[in-house]
């Protein structure tokens, strides 16, 4: 995923694109919103991440002026809490806003929800597909018989498609409060693989499991 952030306060700033980053994303961080304008306009990517109140140009103008060159949601992030400034926002185009302070991780499900929302297919290779709404993987426009627990598997990887997701954060997912060992998911994935023509799990020894983009 690659994210555009223009933040002028360099310690939030620094602190998502560190936290993104560390999960494999690639963030263009811009402290002055013109700096933005002049280097990162017509460049492509998934989601903009823009603050509102910076000095120079807000992030609502800095919005519309990308916003004539490219079609790319934009989050708002701001301290701003009163319904005017958020309704400004959903009328120029945002797709989401979030309120200052808030944990990473709260921006991170925002912005995986935002990009899988109007997706229902990611393909991977040449040959198959998977159906995030529905839960279904097709290989040449045939389905492939899935458990439910095979479903949640791909849902979650593919959700997180190129990065690596951990084995603890798999186990807890398929089968919630349950007591599961690394031997029951290896098993697990050895036989989802023996469905595949073509293996595009990525076992991370020591770590977890991936699909590559």
């Amino acid at each position: 995923m690659k994210i555009l952030l223009v933040e002028d306060d360099k310690f939030i700033g620094e602190s998502i694109k560190d936290y993104f980053e560390l999960q494999g994303n690639k963030v263009d961080y811009y402290f002055n919103p013109k700096d933005a304008l002049q280097e990162a306009c017509g460049n492509p990517y998934d989601v903009f991440l823009f603050d509102i109140n910076m000095k120079e140009c807000n992030g609502f103008e800095l919005y519309q002026e990308f916003s004539k060159y490219m079609d790319t949601p934009v989050i708002f992030i701001t301290a701003y809490s009163d319904m005017e400034h958020l309704e400004k926002a959903f009328n120029i185009g945002a797709a989401d806003y979030i309120r200052k302070p808030f944990e990473f991780k709260e921006l991170e499900l925002r912005i995986k929800k935002l990009l899988f929302s109007n997706t229902n297919y990611i393909k991977v290779g040449e040959n198959y597909k998977f159906d995030l709404k529905k839960l279904k993987l097709f290989y040449q426009d045939e389905e492939v018989e899935l458990t439910p627990n095979e479903k949640y598997f791909l849902e979650l990887l593919f959700q997180n498609i190129g990065q690596v997701v951990d084995s603890k954060v798999i186990k807890d997912y398929i089968w919630e409060d349950k007591i599961i060992c690394d031997n029951t998911l290896r098993t697990h994935v050895k036989k989802l693989r023996s469905k595949l023509k073509e293996n595009f799990i990525k076992n991370v020894r020591g770590t977890g499991y991936k699909i590559e983009k």
